[in-house]
């Protein structure tokens, strides 16, 4: 099971988060093997340590792949979470209020981008007992 934090766009156009897993339903020789998915391109990134980025969408539907460093999300609403190597991170929140990372550590953040073509289904499953953060605006 990979942990995998899902960020979108509420009906107040305000960005919110869930943790949940992407499904790995079986496989062989106890590997656990999640479905097939197509990806409209692929691409890696490297920012150094202590760098952020101010607030800002998604530009696109995309998985977010966390090959190295620390980051930390923040949304509007005060709600934050951290994301750790080998975390994904489901960015849907391309309209709205958005939310903002900061490099946490002394790591460079090294991620892949996989961009998600339109309507395809990602497997991704919410943790019952995490339910979206949702805190009222200051």
């Amino acid at each position: 099971m990979f942990r995998c934090v899902r960020i979108w766009t509420d009906a107040t156009g305000e960005s919110v988060f869930e943790e949940g897993s992407l499904l790995l339903p079986g496989g062989h020789a106890g590997d656990a093997i999640g479905q097939v998915m197509g990806a409209l391109s692929v691409s890696f990134r490297e920012t150094k340590p202590e760098d952020a980025l101010a607030w800002h969408e998604a530009p696109t539907r995309q998985f977010v792949l966390t090959l190295g460093g620390t980051l930390e999300f923040e949304t509007r609403a005060g709600s934050s979470f951290t994301i750790h190597p080998g975390d994904i991170l489901l960015a849907e929140d391309t309209t709205g209020g958005g939310h903002r990372w900061r490099v946490v550590g002394d790591q460079p953040w090294r991620r892949a981008y996989v961009i998600l073509p339109p309507g395809l289904e990602t497997s991704f499953t919410p943790l019952p007992q995490t339910p979206v953060r949702r805190e009222a605006a200051q």
